[in-house]
């Protein structure tokens, strides 16, 4: 595959950056160089449970949930600490808390002190809108869902709240046209946006989309991150390599959201497991990002993940309510 068009984003240069300052703080920030390296397994045996460890987390965080399966048994990441995501305000050198015990489930993500108010108890659709100047006006803050269509962001958005149709999904790709707003506990939304790449819809169409997307998040200012969703279940894509590095060149702040790992192919069949697939997207990205983007790999069949993007917005959401 060749990615030679794609921009790259090292930088010897001083980087002044005012529009998003988010950006600096989570992707621009020096990381402490630790010589360690672990992996992400789940026994048979482990308990379900959202976390490494429990222990290490104050009570308030914890997701109540009995249905969130484990990650599957023959599930193994390599992560070493150069490829972990570190939020603003974290030394991970300085804790005396095992770094391993500390990271989201199916993850490459540091849990912080900005760790709360995770739960979603209320969730309500507000408005579609087709101009960014006529989205929500209250100044809460918001997360995107972006992905290819039919990646499933819709059944995503709806596992979030624990609603089945909060979200209208449809098995024809294309079915999210406008801006859609989500009020999350009257205090922040989730923002459902069109799909990318195919979609049943004319051509003109399709370019609006694209143009008041791009809109978006060239000028939402109360945008907290894009969650990228990537099909975890099939090879990577040119394309979503290519709304990545958009993002990643407009110094958006992203976090990737594989979807659908759940789906278990056969190696004698040539399919990839989900897993390697996440390995190969990010083995392609990492030379065109100064740091690597944090991850979470989901299922909204078995809910993998649901808790640990919470727990992520939470800590995201609250770092930038108090900067």
């Amino acid at each position: 595959m060749i990615l030679s068009h794609l921009p790259r984003f090292h930088c010897h240069c001083p980087i002044f950056i005012t529009r998003h300052s988010l950006y600096t703080q989570l992707f621009l920030s020096p990381k402490p160089k630790l010589h360690i390296s672990f992996s992400l397994i789940t026994p048979k045996s482990h308990p379900i449970s959202h976390f490494s460890s429990t222990p290490t987390l104050p009570s308030q965080t914890l997701l109540q949930t009995t249905e969130n399966p484990s990650l599957p048994e023959d599930t193994h990441i390599e992560i070493s600490v150069e490829k972990l995501f570190v939020p603003p305000d974290t030394d991970i050198s300085s804790e005396t808390t095992p770094l391993s015990t500390r990271i989201l489930k199916g993850s490459n993500i540091v849990l912080s002190k900005y760790v709360r108010d995770a739960q979603v108890v209320q969730a309500e659709f507000v408005k579609s809108s087709v101009r960014t100047e006529d989205c929500p006006s209250d100044g809460l803050p918001e997360f995107a869902l972006v992905g290819r269509s039919n990646v499933g962001k819709s059944s995503l958005l709806n596992s979030l709240v624990r609603r089945k149709k909060l979200a209208l999904t449809s098995k024809k790709p294309g079915k999210t046209q406008c801006i859609n707003h989500f009020r999350i506990n009257d205090s922040w939304y989730l923002v459902d946006l069109p799909g990318y790449g195919y979609a049943a819809a004319p051509q003109e169409l399709r370019i609006d989309w694209h143009k008041f997307t791009k809109d978006y998040f060239l000028n939402r200012s109360t945008l907290v991150s894009v969650f990228l969703l990537i099909d975890a279940s099939i090879p990577v894509k040119p394309i979503d390599l290519e709304y990545a590095s958009w993002l990643g060149q407009n110094q958006i702040p992203m976090t990737l959201i594989f979807t659908k790992c759940d789906k278990r192919k056969k190696k004698k069949n040539g399919g990839k497991r989900p897993e390697e697939n996440v390995q190969d997207f990010q083995e392609l990205i990492r030379d065109f990002f100064q740091t690597v983007p944090p991850w979470i790999m989901t299922s909204s069949v078995t809910n993998q993940g649901r808790d640990e993007i919470l727990l992520h917005m939470s800590q995201l959401r609250n770092y930038w309510l108090k900067h």
